[in-house]
């Protein structure tokens, strides 16, 4: 595979990709003898866009997606866009043009392609404008990412910027609220107005957020915790703060 090539697999990240951008397919792998209806719907897009295509044995898929669940369908693409910093401006000013107040997720230090994947698929789902994570310690845009985000890598653009603080401070300068999530405050996220311009901070399992991340916020919450389990799952804890702040958007 070419360096700037990239591989994605599982039906609907394939699905969706096709329907987004077909020119970016070079090859498509499909499993030998499958022909039910999911993977008929990606046979029909492929002839729809001339897509090549190749009928091949599951071994080679496992072993051209390394082990991954790939659901018998994998195709090589060429390299997406990159999002950075330069476009932080656009996304906002794309938001004032839908007249939607932006509505951001930032991820600090995650590094399982699993919980990115699962964040982005929440961030599509809450109607979040992009998600922004640091260059350097932190998941990219992987085919594994884009397996488990089921088609919302292709919906959600993934900012990666050189430094964080300065970021958050931008959108600040920009008329963002930035709320973080710590379970050292005494602020819990219910009680809290979560509604206008707002950027979500989750930090990574465990370490949390670093400290200028967390000093950078405008306020801290924590989600109420019964048990005896002190956190959650960085992605299933984002969706319950996106969604908290999408129910108080709509009230």
């Amino acid at each position: 595979m070419a360096k700037q090539d990239e591989l994605v697999f599982g039906i609907h990240a394939v699905n969706e990709l096709i329907k987004r951008a077909p020119e970016r397919f070079i090859e498509l792998f499909l499993l030998k003898g499958r022909e039910d209806e999911r993977l008929m719907t990606i046979i029909n897009l492929s002839k729809k866009y001339g897509i090549s295509t190749q009928l091949v044995s599951r071994k080679v898929l496992d072993e051209k997606s390394e082990g991954e669940q790939h659901q018998g369908v994998l195709a090589r693409i060429t390299q997406g866009r990159t999002y950075t910093e330069n476009d932080i401006e656009g996304i906002l000013a794309q938001a004032k043009e839908k007249n939607e107040a932006p509505f951001l997720l930032i991820l600090d230090g995650v590094t399982d392609p699993h919980n990115l994947g699962a964040c982005l698929r929440n961030a599509d789902a809450a109607g979040v404008q992009a998600i922004i994570v640091p260059k350097d310690n932190a998941a990219r845009l992987t085919a594994t990412v884009r397996k488990v985000a089921v088609g919302a890598a292709e919906t959600v653009p993934l900012v990666q910027v050189t430094n964080l603080v300065r970021t958050m401070k931008q959108l600040q300068d920009n008329g963002v609220w930035i709320i973080g999530t710590a379970g050292e405050t005494e602020h819990c996220l219910y009680d809290e107005k979560l509604s206008g311009p707002m950027a979500l901070v989750m930090g990574a399992e465990g370490k949390g957020m670093r400290r200028l991340t967390r000093e950078t916020c405008d306020q801290l919450v924590k989600l109420p915790m019964a048990g005896s389990i002190s956190s959650l799952n960085v992605s299933v804890a984002s969706g319950i703060c996106l969604f908290e702040i999408v129910r108080q958007r709509r009230s």
